[in-house]
């Protein structure tokens, strides 16, 4: 793996940038051909939700043991969440996690998704899954939207010669 492939992977996994960053870095910035950016960007977004979500249930085994009032306010909003949104969740079901985990906006992504799957008790398996093929539609939308810019702005750029 070249150099500029482990960036894509690396700026694939954080926490904000995850593959809405790293598809238009790999692409635009690093002049690298689509067809390798886009599995290398999925790739380093899918690791980051095997990780946390089982750091999360372990966490959550703890959060007892944390000094009052941060555990009871953790504890507190746990609840709060699931029952604000639990209805919507189990009527949409694995389609919830997967279009929450595929619109390429802020705060929705393979970091989010963990969140939401670890609130919801998705087993980690289907969890993996489902933010998997999230990220699969994703990264298409990104990697459209970045080749589509790119082809309007060197039409544009370069006008016809007369």
């Amino acid at each position: 793996m070249n150099a500029d492939l482990l960036y894509v992977f690396l700026y694939g996994m954080t926490p904000i940038g995850e593959l809405r960053l790293a598809i238009p870095l790999g692409i635009s910035v690093l002049d690298l051909p689509w067809y390798s950016v886009y599995p290398i960007a999925i790739l380093g977004n899918i690791i980051p939700p095997i990780i946390i979500i089982p750091l999360l249930r372990l966490m959550d085994r703890y959060i007892q043991y944390v000094p009052q009032p941060l555990g009871k306010l953790l504890n507190w909003q746990k609840r709060r969440i699931r029952r604000l949104h639990t209805d919507r969740f189990s009527r949409y079901g694995s389609f919830a996690l997967v279009s929450f985990v595929a619109i390429p906006l802020p705060m929705t992504g393979a970091w989010t998704g963990s969140l939401a799957a670890y609130l919801f008790e998705v087993p980690l398996r289907r969890s993996v899954i489902l933010i998997g093929l999230g990220l699969i539609i994703s990264g298409i939308i990104v990697s459209a939207l970045v080749l589509s810019g790119l082809e309007i702005a060197g039409v544009i750029g370069n006008p016809p010669q007369v």
